[in-house]
Parts: structure tokens; C-alpha cells; sequence
């Protein structure tokens, strides 16, 4: 049967679609679409006017003085969604993902597909179409297997999670713009200093507060110290799934109250309360023998794995370059 591939680039004109995965909604789509400097991508396949499969990407700039399509980014989390099992998902990939790799090289300087759900997803394909992989790590708590997180997290932290309550240190659900927007600035200053060399502006978070949340599809937790923000963080619901997107805390000025703690632990103990099976932390980077966050996010009982993410570079050259070194 034939395949057909329908892009859209405007949430005006997207239909009603099947699915559960977050990073590949309509929602996230319009996450995209009114943040700025975001353009998103949702390629829809289908089979006689059946949706079999749908691949969200999301292009994003940086101001720069550097033209503009050098620094542009289109970025993928996982492989897509998939709806027929009667179908080859990796033949629907195959050509999904030529489509995205057409698209996307005509006005970006880099393709990006992270947080796969396995180091071989993809594998054959993305080879055929010039990628290259580069060894990534992953970390995931099992929240399905213990009657609170408390028991994954290790004894230090614990001490630390007591002892920043007990200073006085207070967690709640975001409210209100006023206060999404406080935290997002935070969160900016802290991840400009550390491991991170991008962060999404202001209104990303304003419109994850505006479509996200309402719909239990989003938590923002902040972290307060006399009635002043000094930690976060921002949890995706997907499924029976949640996704620790960002988090932080103001931990050398606010020392005694551990925000960068007790962030990580509210979106732990808030997955676990809506009945997730596991939380996973979007980015802990490449597998170095040290790595601060990872190793700080390993203490609250994840269990590390190993992926890969993969890369298309748009200069010719480079990209060959880039895959003889990672082949």
C-alpha cells in the first residue's frame, strides 16, 4: 500500500490525531509554534487516509552575528509514534525521516535526534541517510517497583531533603505566570553558568504554563525561600511515563535549604503520586567519567543506561568528516 507523507507547519492545519506520546503531540506543536524562536515540524504518514505514524521536530535559532542558518538546530526526541502494528514502524521511519532530512537541511546547520529509547533504534536508517552517532547516556528511575522514592534515594539525600524542609525551605506547583516567569529567569542565570550552553527564553515557559499544564500534560515545582524562588524544575507527562525536562537551584547563596535537592525530589515524589511507572532525565550528557549532574541525579536511585544520539551535519564535508571519526 502506498505511504503518504503530509508536513504541517502551522497548528491551524493539523487534523485530530491519534496518540499518547507528548514529544510528539499537537500540543507540543503549539508549545513550539507561539514560543519564540521555535518553528515546529509534525510529518504525518498515513495508508488510505489512516494516520499510521507521526515525527514532531522543532527548529530553534540563537541570536547570533553568525548567519542564520548556521545556527539553527532541528531537534527530535525519540523516533516518532506509531499506530499500526501490522506495519514495518522502521520502513515508516525510513522514509519519515528522509522527508525530515530534506526539510530540515535546507534552512538548519544541524539535525538532532536524542533520548531514544534504545542505542539501536533507527540504526539501519539513519546510517543510510548520512547520520552519524555519537554514545550518549541516560538515566531512569523505576517508580513502578517501590512504595516511595524515598527508598531509591540514598541516605545523603535524604539528610539534605530534611534538612532544607526543616530550614525553612518550601515546595508548591506553580500557580501563576508571575511565577513561572520568576523561576525561568532563574533557572536561565543557573543553566548559563553550568552545563548547558542553551536555554529556552522566558516565554517557552510561559507557554508551557498556558498549554501544558491545564492539561496534566506539565508540572513546573518551585522551590521557596521567604516567599523568594531559589529552585525548580519542570516535569513532561507522557503516558505512564514523566520527563524531568529542566531543574536548578540557587545551591551556593542558599546552602542550608538545598533547592537543587528538593527540586529534583518534588518531581520524583509527584510522578510517583500520579501513578507513573518511571522518570526519566532528559539530558545527562556525554558518558564521561565525571559529570556533575549526572552523578548528582544517579543519588536519587536511577539506574544509568547507555544510547546513542544522532547527528546530520549540513555541510557535505564536515558530516563526512563527523562519520568517519564516530563510525
Amino acid at each position: 500500500m502506498p505511504l503518504k507523507l503530509t508536513s504541517y507547519y502551522n497548528s491551524k492545519d493539523i487534523p485530530e490525531l491519534p496518540g499518547t506520546n507528548i514529544f510528539h503531540s499537537k500540543d507540543v506543536f503549539l508549545l513550539y509554534e507561539a514560543a519564540a524562536g521555535y518553528e515546529p515540524l509534525l510529518i504525518v504518514a498515513s495508508i488510505n487516509g489512516k494516520i499510521v505514524a507521526k515525527l514532531l521536530a522543532a527548529f530553534r535559532r540563537q541570536t547570533s552575528f553568525i548567519p542564520a542558518n548556521m545556527i539553527r538546530r532541528c531537534e527530535i526526541y525519540g523516533l516518532g509514534e506509531y499506530f499500526d502494528n501490522n506495519i514495518e514502524k522502521e520502513e515508516v521511519f525510513d522514509v519519515m525521516l528522509e522527508r525530515l532530512t530534506d526539510e530540515a537541511m535546507r534552512n538548519s546547520f544541524i539535525i538532532e535526534f536524542h533520548n531514544l529509547n534504545h542505542a539501536l533504534d533507527g540504526y539501519k536508517y539513519f546510517r543510510k541517510n548520512q547520520y552519524f552517532a555519537i554514545n550518549w547516556l541516560r538515566v531512569r528511575n523505576s517508580l513502578h517497583s517501590v512504595e516511595n522514592v524515598e527508598e531509591q534515594i540514598s541516605p545523603s539525600r535524604l539528610r539534605q531533603i530534611k534538612n532544607g524542609l526543616k530550614n525553612g525551605a518550601k515546595i508548591h506547583k506553580a500557580t501563576s505566570i508571575e511565577e513561572t516567569v520568576e523561576f525561568s529567569k532563574l533557572l536561565h542565570r543557573i543553566y548559563s553558568l553550568r552545563f548547558r550552553k542553551y536555554f529556552p527564553p522566558t516565554g517557552f515557559f510561559e507557554q508551557i504554563h498556558k498549554w501544558l499544564i491545564g492539561k496534566g500534560l506539565a508540572c513546573i515545582y518551585v522551590v521557596k525561600y521567604k516567599k523568594k524562588i531559589i529552585g525548580g524544575a519542570v516535569t513532561l507527562f507522557s503516558g505512564d511515563n514523566a520527563y524531568l525536562w529542566f531543574s536548578g537551584g540557587m545551591k551556593k547563596s542558599y546552602l542550608r535549604q538545598y533547592p537543587g535537592v528538593l527540586s529534583v525530589w518534588a518531581a520524583l515524589s509527584d510522578a510517583k503520586e500520579r501513578g507513573c511507572r518511571h522518570l526519566e532525565f532528559v539530558d545527562v550528557g556525554l558518558p564521561f567519567r565525571k559529570h556533575g549532574y549526572r552523578d548528582f541525579v544517579l543519588q536519587f536511585g536511577g539506574k544509568q543506561s547507555s544510547t546513542r544520539r544522532w547527528f546530520r551535519i549540513r555541510w557535505k564535508f564536515l558530516n563526512n568528516v563527523m562519520r568517519w571519526l564516530y563510525s
